[in-house]
């Protein structure tokens, strides 16, 4: 059996306001990361704009985290996502959040053409937290939204709200999905939580990170 490919998108935003920085939150990257590896998948790092990822602060561990190096080493030096990288043979893409995704995800024009690839071929799509901010504005070739109809979950307005970061955020990704016509569901605030529709996977928050990657993995073995 060939060995399966995955290929993980992250943000290169930093800032969400003069005073408030962000980035990729590493948990979301790092404990799916070292899923995949577990499994013996190819796994391919990039990143919107490429170059070196920044973390959001407030993701760093205060203690070194040793599982977490070797994912941390992947994200010194990313390739920018490309065409020519999305039309290489990956059975799977995840995203990864931060706040910096509501940002950088929705418009990259490499990252749509990745999600309308994989949807019209169904292939596995996975992403946690702010991750399926790539997701609102990806359609399939024949325009439908790839989440309309889809049990879909994300971090929540609720959460948002709760962090006191709405009121700074493009939009509420809750709202949104629904707005393109998710059956979007949710658990309590800061729960483990994340859905499996079909080869669509998504998370709520970071501490959603482990089970979102597994349901991945249980969507490729089948």
């Amino acid at each position: 059996m060939s060995t399966k490919r995955v290929l993980m998108v992250v943000t290169n935003h930093t800032s969400i306001s003069e005073d408030h920085k962000t980035g990729l939150w590493l948990e979301e990257f790092a404990a799916p990361y070292n899923t995949f590896k577990e499994q013996g998948y190819e796994v391919r790092t990039t990143s919107i704009s490429g170059g070196k990822v920044e973390l959001d602060p407030n993701s760093i561990p205060e203690e070194e985290t040793p599982n977490w190096k070797e994912a941390r080493n992947e994200l010194e030096n990313t390739e920018a996502l490309t065409k020519g990288i999305v039309d290489e043979d990956y059975d799977a893409i995840f995203l990864p959040g931060g706040h910096g995704t509501m940002f950088d995800f929705p418009d990259s024009e490499a990252l749509q053409y990745a999600l309308q690839k994989y949807a019209d071929q169904d292939k596995v799509i996975g992403s946690v937290c702010h991750g399926p901010a790539g997701l609102v504005n990806a359609t399939y070739s024949d325009g439908t939204p790839i989440v309309k109809g889809k049990k879909v979950n994300a971090f929540t307005d609720e959460e948002e709200r709760g962090m006191g970061l709405d009121a700074y955020m493009p939009f509420l990704l809750e709202s949104k999905l629904r707005e393109k016509g998710a059956d979007f569901v949710k658990a309590d605030s800061w729960s483990d939580f994340s859905v499996r529709d079909g080869k669509l996977v998504t998370g709520q928050n970071p501490m959603s990170s482990g089970s979102t990657a597994e349901k991945v993995v249980q969507a490729l073995k089948e």
